[in-house]
Order: structure tokens, then sequence, then C-alpha cells
């Protein structure tokens, strides 16, 4: 967002403010490290995220690099906007912090062409929303694709080592989305808008929504990534925003289930990289409210770690047809996305909807027993010839790892858990 971080933007159309995006991941020892994937989606920019399939990208919006050092405790790699910058100094603190960052290209970037703090440059935010007026005079329509593929043609002649981020608005998952102005229902505007960025995001943030048509519904997330993947084929990544404060909302915010389910929604549906918008406008207004809230602090810190932890698997490539699953409520659909790594095989999976359900994931060709690791939950099931069965909580998250070849006891005394 264009507008000073004290204040709260003005307007009807910007009642929820928005996030943008970025990459890159917690970096380990370099002696450990995997060589960079040269198939990777950042392998052809050289000053870009890193190809390293170790690294995974965990991002938040417009802080202040002061408050570096407590976002990477967080799981956080990469600032996405600086407020009236890159300065000298909001660089040289965020390189003291070994934090990464996607900036505006002003002069101060462009003198750190040589820089690996900076990976990426920004456009101006939403630009598919209807445009404030100067003056505060209302708001006009929203800026053209063919200016954004304009200024995105700027950007990369001045600098094509790094990828350029084109964060939008919530239209690119609600079609109803007033905020467009004029161009509200006009989905057909963003096959273009993409052509204006390398890395483009969009924000939707359904738990804190004021309109009753997206409010509760989670599913907004996975239903934007899920465009943006269609429309930016092969030549974009995708990224998305996630909530996780009330934002402008006095009466309801994101649970930390919530966004727990909200960043899976997201991966499992084809996002490349996870970005927090981590304001607040009510009750007060709060830059940093992610770091106020130990309970949703310490449920972003363990999705963080997680995600580190799975980046190599989750950096692989997405096996299609590897797995199917139906639920015993079909108003409760639960989807899976499936990933192989050094010789285990990963399912990941969300229950899509604000309900409960019994889900039963089919692997073809799997035959006998084997058992089955619940990451993070301390439990073990059982695949019964390719047939895993579990029940799913509303909007529940199960992350499942099959290692081939590891024996399952006949002890009857040692049972695994069914649901």
């Amino acid at each position: 967002m264009k507008h000073p971080p004290h204040r709260k933007p003005p307007g009807r159309f910007r009642h929820l403010v928005v996030a943008a995006a970025v990459l890159l991941s917690v970096r380990g020892d370099a002696a450990d490290s995997p060589p960079p994937d040269p198939t990777g989606p950042y392998a052809k920019w050289p000053h870009g995220p890193s190809p390293d399939p170790s690294f995974y990208p965990v991002a938040v919006w417009l802080q202040s690099p002061a408050r570096a050092a407590a976002y990477r405790a967080a799981g956080i790699n990469t600032y996405v906007g600086l407020w009236r910058g890159p300065t000298e100094p909001q660089l040289a603190e965020l390189k003291s912090a070994g934090m990464k960052v996607i900036c505006d290209q002003n002069e101060v970037g462009l003198a750190h062409r040589q820089d690996p703090t900076i990976i990426g440059w920004m456009h101006g935010d939403e630009p598919d929303n209807a445009q404030a007026q100067p003056g505060g005079n209302g708001y006009g329509p929203p800026i053209p694709p063919a200016r954004i593929i304009e200024d995105y043609a700027r950007i990369r002649a001045a600098d094509p080592t790094r990828p350029v981020l084109l964060n939008l608005g919530q239209g690119v998952a609600w079609d109803g989305w007033h905020g467009r102005g004029v161009r509200t229902h006009h989905p057909e505007d963003y096959p273009e808008y993409v052509k204006g960025g390398d890395l483009v995001s969009f924000d939707i943030y359904p738990a804190c929504h004021s309109h009753p048509e997206v409010a509760g519904n989670l599913w907004y997330v996975a239903e934007g990534v899920k465009r943006l993947v269609t429309w930016g084929g092969n030549d974009r990544v995708t990224w998305n925003c996630i909530e996780c404060t009330r934002i402008s909302n006095p009466t309801t915010k994101a649970t930390p289930e919530q966004v727990r389910a909200e960043v899976w929604m997201a991966l499992i549906h084809g996002s490349r990289g996870i970005i927090y918008f981590v304001h607040e406008w009510q009750p007060r207004f709060n830059e940093a409210a992610l770091l106020a809230d130990p309970p949703m602090l310490a449920e972003v810190t363990r999705i963080n770690r997680r995600i580190a932890e799975l980046a190599p698997v989750l950096n692989g490539p997405t096996l299609l047809d590897r797995v199917r699953v139906t639920t015993d409520d079909p108003a409760v659909p639960v989807a899976v996305m499936a990933k192989e790594h050094a010789g285990a095989l990963y399912l990941f999976t969300v229950a899509m909807r604000d309900g409960s359900t019994v889900a039963t994931l089919k692997v073809p060709g799997q035959t006998g027993k084997e058992r089955v690791t619940v990451l993070g939950e301390d439990r073990e099931l059982m695949l019964q010839d390719g047939r895993l069965v579990d029940h799913f909580a509303p909007w529940q998250v199960h992350l499942y790892r099959l290692d081939a070849g590891r024996p399952v006891s006949t002890d009857p005394d040692e049972p695994l858990e069914s649901p």
C-alpha cells in the first residue's frame, strides 16, 4: 500500500487493507545445502530469490527494519516494501539482520544493484482496484493493464537480474469485490494484469472480511491462488497474502487454526510463497500487531518452521495423479497435494469448509500395510492397500509422510490410530 503505515487508508474501497508479497526462505549452512535447482522458478534471476531447494519464501508486508530480528525469529525471511524507501539506513539495517527485501526501484535501490539484500522490485500495490483521485475527490477506475505492462518493461530494462513483484487485490478471488469500481465483475482483466510481473500475488482476508459473501469462507484464498496459477501459466510464479490480525474489523479476526488452514490451502493449490499482513487498525493502530499477539505469533512461528523443514519437499514437483480423496460429507471437501522426496511420499491435506468429515485418501498401486506419520501431531495411521482414512474437523490441516518399507507391527497391543 502506498499510504503512511500510521494512518488508515482512505475510502470505502480500502476497508480491508492488503498486503504484498515475496520470497526467500530460511538459510542453513551453505556446506550442507543442496545445489541450486537449475529448473526452479528463481534460477533465471542472478540477484533474485535463492534457487536453493532448501529455501522457501516466507514474507511480511511493509514493516520497519528495526523489527527484522523479531520477524526472523518467527521464521520470516523477506520484507516486502519499505516505507518511503529503500533508503540507505533501511538497507543497512536489513543487511545487518540478514533479512532480504523486495522494494521500489528508486535511485537508492538502483545504486545497490550488486547488493544481495535486494532480491526483487515492486510495482505499486493493487493497480486492479479503483484508484484514489488527487485531492481526495473520490475514486477513479483501476490502472489499465497496458500501463502495468509498460511499467514492468521499464523496471526490467533498468535491472533484468531481479524479478518484478505485482500484488493484486481481492478481485482475483472474488468477482463481486466492489473496490474495483467500474471494473467490478470483470475477471477478464486479470490475464492481462499478470503479464505485468514475474512474481504475481494477491490478497483476500476472509476470516475478518466484512461482506457476508466472503466472511468466514476461507476457501476464497484457495480460489484466488488457483486462478492466478491458471492465468500466469508457466511464465509467472504465484504467491499470496495471509491475514493474521483483525486488520480493520473491530469484532473478528482469524484464529491461529484458521491462519494455518489458509496457509496450507494456498500451498496445496499452487502458491510458491506466503506473505503475512500484520497491520491492525482496530481497536487501535498497530503496525506490527502480530508481534503483540502471543498465541498468533506462536502459531505463525510453528507454521513457518514447518514450511522451512519441508522446503525441499514443497519445492519439488507436485504429483497430480498420485492420490485421490473422497469425504463422507460431500459438502466438506478435502484438498490434497502429493509430493515425493528422499524416498518418502508426502500427502498435504486441508478441509475446505467449516464442517467435520471423514476423508478417504487412495494411493493407486500401493499394496499391503504401511505406517503413516502425521507430522506435528504425535500419531501414526496405517495405509492399508493404498487406503488411508482420517477425521477432519472444520478447516483442519493434516500433513502425512509415508516412508516406504517401514514395517507394521502385528502386536495387538500396538494398534495404529483410526478416526
